[in-house]
């Protein structure tokens, strides 16, 4: 169930469930932040990760986004910058008196974790960053590209956008979904049309931590990327395995390896206790 609380002069939706297990052992709490465009709400539609089965042993707190899904608006396109959705999602950690967590993410939502990481220190247990964005040296022509996609949806609306990505590629795992586009648009078509394009706005104000400090962060952890997604380079994740002093990473370029993240990320979590 979605509820909200205040935070940072927003109401910040969220879900908080788990364990669901009888008997389950009261691990670390995951903290989980979506990709762009996304919520909650949508990443059930189609999922990265089976979280019925992530629950059944950790409670699983997910949100969406300052923009997104049912929280509130950004103000400017700066509030949409991966450093200052970390400060909200640490708002959300403290106010529901998070000790210790487990930090993951999509796209977006990896890249807001590396930041709250970077504010929580010590209290990271480990993280699982999947699908890590374009970042540093790749991040500026991805930065025109959402300007262009905002200024796109405000002058021609959702359908002018979706015409214009139906000639885009599928991530390589998503060859093998026959109605992937279709899926694509209509998650776009839910989308607010003055949300979507402050959004897109935001993300063109946002890069990753510096290099020097991502490599500060000494928690365990998971990389999961996937291959054919210029927005979404495997050389994103590449980097960050070498710069994070404890990580291990996997690329999906199949349908079927996607589909095992699942398995790698409830490995990975058992692990930690």
């Amino acid at each position: 169930m979605i509820t909200t609380v205040r935070i940072r002069g927003i109401d910040l939706a969220y879900e908080d469930v788990g364990p669901t297990e009888d008997g389950a052992l009261d691990g670390t709490p995951l903290v989980w932040g979506h990709g762009l465009s996304r919520s909650v709400a949508e990443d059930n539609e189609f999922p990265m990760i089976d979280w019925q089965r992530i629950r059944r042993t950790r409670r699983v707190v997910r949100f969406d986004a300052r923009g997104h899904g049912e929280s509130g608006p950004l103000a400017t396109p700066d509030d949409g910058a991966w450093d200052r959705l970390a400060l909200d999602e640490v708002g959300l950690i403290e106010t529901l008196g998070l000790a210790d967590v487990v930090l993951g993410g999509a796209s977006m939502g990896t890249a807001t974790a590396l930041h709250a990481a970077l504010n929580l220190g010590d209290r990271v247990r480990a993280m699982v960053l999947t699908i890590p964005p374009t970042a540093w040296d790749t991040r500026r022509d991805q930065a025109q590209l959402y300007e262009a996609m905002a200024d796109m949806v405000d002058t021609g609306g959702v359908e002018t956008l979706i015409e214009a990505s139906a000639a885009v590629p599928p991530p390589d795992p998503f060859v093998e979904v026959d109605n992937f586009r279709e899926l694509r648009a209509e998650s776009l078509r839910r989308a607010d049309p003055q949300r979507l394009a402050a959004v897109f706005r935001g993300a063109s104000h946002a890069d990753l931590p510096d290099a020097d400090a991502v490599a500060t962060i000494a928690a365990p952890t998971l990389i999961l990327a996937w291959s054919g997604d210029p927005g979404h380079p495997v050389s994103t994740a590449e980097a960050l395995a070498d710069l994070l002093p404890n990580a291990t990473m996997q690329v999906a370029s199949t349908l079927g390896e996607l589909l095992a993240w699942t398995d790698a990320v409830e490995a990975f979590l058992a692990k930690l206790g």
